[in-house]
């Protein structure tokens, strides 16, 4: 098969999706691999590096997108919709539940779009999307501490307090990957921290392996409230597999916080936990509402590229080898992680919280191929 890596073209997205290591082994499995001049360059992956690998380095998108199967980071941006063709496979994040526009130029374009964010292992686990969520939620801690400080518009609080001084109030919604991520970060830095989700079972995990660190609450408005509007960083990371993302705080909550406090919206790909959240850039990462600092940052994970693009690298390959061996049909038949990743097949829409976020029809992966 004939696989393309091309640039990414979203604001300060500097991952690429594959290293050099990757396409080896794509190489030594029989296929070809084209990478777009200078796409790992945000990574300090050299096109020479990618050449040694056994890739072979071109100059245009079109020539990227005229592959059989094209891999990339981020969804594809207006700029790209007129290179997306018919049978063309699009193996990247996709989430599509935000993203009505995107959604129907897939259906549109007759492409076979599989999302990073949707394969899912039987456990439910979501196997590529893993680790961007353990760099987004240590990020987004990150992120909220600096944005904590006077100096960035915020409350001038330090998250780990002084002698004599109490820590920083820090709430964690959703107890996932992401969420017990940041939720580490913020200990770490020495926090009060709250982590808030409605599956009792990893509230009883995350009380036992983190016991005396953590307060654990069970997700109701009640609790959301009071925890939200006591805390000094708010990190929304509650996530619905292939859903639009669930509005746990809405603009009442946000206007009860304290001034220059700051929520760090993991979840904001999907649509955000937080009513008042909007989409923010690398380049102007925070949006202010209601006195509030909202950190809304789309591609978290660029901020650190080199760890992240070697991070996405080593989950992607495995399932990319899956696909590219076998194609895309043989691939969904035989794994059923590859076929929940299914979000678009040939102008359907396959996947069922997509189709529900946009009201359209779905049809069955089976039915379809």
């Amino acid at each position: 098969m004939i696989i393309g890596i091309p640039k990414e073209i979203k604001e300060n997205e500097r991952r690429v999706a594959i290293v050099p290591g990757g396409v080896s082994e794509l190489v030594k499995a029989g296929h070809k691999v084209l990478v777009q001049k200078n796409a790992g360059i945000g990574s300090h992956i050299n096109d020479s590096d990618y050449q040694n690998a056994g890739a072979q380095i071109v100059k245009s998108a079109e020539n990227i997108f005229a592959s059989e199967l094209v891999l990339k980071v981020k969804e594809p941006l207006k700029e790209e919709y007129s290179l997306l063709q018919a049978d063309l496979i699009l193996f990247c994040f996709l989430h599509l539940a935000a993203n009505k526009k995107l959604t129907e130029e897939l259906i549109k374009s007759g492409v076979i779009a599989i999302g990073f964010e949707t394969v899912e292992l039987k456990d439910g686990r979501l196997a590529i999307l893993a680790p961007m969520s353990e760099v987004a939620g240590r990020m987004a801690t990150q992120a909220g501490a600096h944005f904590l400080e006077a100096v960035n518009g915020g409350r001038g609080v330090l998250l780990g307090g002084v002698a004599g001084v109490p820590p920083a109030k820090v709430t964690v919604l959703g107890g996932g990957i992401a969420g017990s991520n940041a939720a580490l970060i913020a200990i770490g830095m020495g926090a009060t921290v709250t982590i808030i989700d409605k599956n009792m079972d990893r509230l009883r995990y995350l009380d036992e392996t983190l016991i005396g660190k953590v307060a654990t609450r069970f997700s109701n408005s009640v609790n959301v409230k009071d925890a939200v509007t006591e805390s000094d960083l708010v990190i929304g990371a509650a996530l619905t597999p292939g859903a639009k993302a669930p509005t746990l705080v809405d603009e009442d909550m946000v206007k009860e916080m304290k001034k220059g406090s700051v929520i760090s919206d993991i979840a904001i790909d999907q649509g955000g936990n937080i009513k008042t959240s909007k989409p923010t850039t690398l380049a102007q990462p925070v949006k202010v509402v209601h006195e509030v600092l909202h950190y809304g940052v789309t591609n978290i994970p660029s901020a650190v590229p080199t760890t992240s693009t070697y991070a996405l690298s080593n989950s992607t390959l495995p399932w990319l080898l899956k696909i590219a061996d076998k194609g895309w049909k043989e691939a969904a038949r035989k794994y059923p992680e590859i076929a929940k990743g299914l979000n678009v097949i040939k102008g359907c829409v396959t996947h069922p919280a997509v189709a529900s976020s946009h009201d359209f029809a779905c049809a069955s992966v089976s039915s379809v191929i």
